[in-house]
């Protein structure tokens, strides 16, 4: 309720939020929008692999790039202008409070988070790839290092955890929580060479906007529904469906009936669990009141006999829409708004040392499952791509199954054949190496324990 004030204070004691970006892309170029307009954050630095493109994206998003960019992060700090580097570690090591890393590689979001912790920096991680890979390690190497390990505020996973915080704050039982989105089941095939054909426009009009068809592929086949459901159930210890999403149509007068136990009408095999609803049905009409773009959460009257009745009540005389039984209901936001509300996690890690969402437990994973027949030789080229699609699955499940984490599923070989439909193994693939590779494992093997000590 106070950051706005807070970071006026700050503006007018001359010591401004200073934050660094990390990748200058289209979560990226939104922040960047807002934070020339944010009174209390200075954009201390953009680290880009192209120093180009992130001139680029500041001139595309008012930035006057000769007046704004300094020489060197010594002048940065003496004026209050910005520094485009393509050294990332430079960044890191300067003389910042906050980094954000919105590159959208896994691999490379571990590496600036162990490098942000090592020189005692917050981190918000816009990347929620890495939280879904190796999310609960890297909250525990930040809490070792004493700074904040942020989910991405304005991103679904982020405003989901702040709904279900809400709810449990006011002592209401979560029984669902997630996001909507555009799903038919055919999805689950889509490549980056039939992906404009579900968003309805031609491949020259993508090009022309500049829209990748492998990123926006993995929003289509299920992919990032995964991931970011992976990382509320990770942040929250809502549940995976046990045999993935389900993606049911709802709308937002049905969520509370839609989402509700088998046993009380519902889809969900039991309460707590995460889920995205689609704005289709199966047969292909539109959805009435869908939730495309938005987040929801749907909770219960909880308390005993007296109490849930006078709630249920309650959610009845303040036209609440409800089950049939009354006793479940639901909020939602129709809209999220990406980067252009992310200054909410800088200003928060930097000012209250809190995250705006965070993981915790190791509760669901995204597994690699293949879109086609794979043979030894062929190559995984990641989310969004030909070969896999990614899957949630309660951690434990994966586990036991050995399942190759979609997040590492990029540029490594398969080494013996693996049928359509089925879960991609590590015995399945050349053994990919590096800091990703490293935090996962250790994740797993942290995992593996805290399950032997509870058995």
């Amino acid at each position: 309720m106070n950051l706005s004030r807070m970071l006026r204070a700050r503006a007018e004691e001359g010591r401004p939020v200073k934050v660094g970006l990390i990748g200058a892309g289209k979560f990226g170029s939104m922040f960047l929008a807002q934070v020339r307009t944010t009174v209390g954050l200075h954009l201390f630095g953009v680290a880009e692999l192209s120093a180009e493109r992130a001139r680029a994206a500041m001139t595309a998003t008012g930035w006057s790039v000769d007046d704004a960019v300094a020489p060197d992060f010594d002048q940065a700090a003496r004026t209050g202008r910005t520094v485009i580097t393509e050294d990332s570690a430079a960044l890191i090591a300067s003389d910042i409070d906050v980094i954000v890393d919105a590159t959208g590689s896994p691999a490379a979001a571990i590496r600036h988070a162990k490098l942000a912790f090592k020189h005692g920096k917050h981190v918000v991680m816009v990347t929620v790839e890495a939280d879904a890979l190796a999310g609960p390690w890297l909250a525990r190497q930040a809490r070792e290092a004493g700074v904040v390990y942020s989910m991405a505020y304005g991103d679904q996973p982020a405003l989901v955890c702040e709904m279900i915080d809400w709810a449990h704050s006011c002592g209401f039982k979560v029984v669902a929580a997630g996001k909507g989105t555009r799903y038919m089941p055919a999805y689950h095939e889509s490549t980056p060479a039939t992906v404009w054909t579900h968003f309805g426009i031609t491949d020259e009009e993508a090009k022309q906007a500049g829209m990748n068809p492998q990123m926006f592929n993995s929003f289509v086949d299920g992919t990032k529904s995964a991931i970011e459901m992976a990382a509320i159930s990770n942040a929250t210890g809502l549940k995976a469906p046990s045999g993935g999403l389900l993606f049911p149509p709802a709308g937002t007068h049905d969520l509370a009936r839609v989402l509700c136990p088998k046993a009380d009408g519902g889809v969900l095999e039991q309460s707590g669990m995460v889920e995205v609803v689609t704005d289709y049905e199966r047969d292909g009409r539109a959805v009435h009141n869908d939730l495309r773009w938005g987040v929801y959460v749907v909770f219960e009257a909880a308390g005993d006999e007296v109490s849930g009745r006078y709630t249920r009540r309650c959610f009845r005389e303040y036209g609440m829409a409800t089950d049939p039984s009354g006793r479940y209901t639901a909020l939602y936001r129709p809209f999220h708004l990406i980067g252009l509300e992310l200054g909410v996690s800088v200003a928060s890690a930097a000012l209250r040392g809190e995250p705006t969402g965070a993981v915790e437990a190791f509760n669901s994973d995204v597994v690699s499952v293949t879109k086609k027949d794979l043979q030894p030789g062929d190559t995984l080229d990641g989310e969004g791509g030909y070969a896999v699609w990614g899957r949630i699955m309660p951690a434990s499940a994966s586990l036991a199954a050995g399942g190759l984490p979609i997040g590492l599923a990029h540029g490594i070989k398969v080494t013996r054949p693996v049928a359509k439909g089925s879960v991609v193994t590590w015995d399945d693939v050349e053994m990919p190496k590096g800091d990703a590779v490293d935090a996962r494992r250790a994740l797993e093997d942290g995992a593996r324990g805290a399950m032997r000590n509870v058995a």
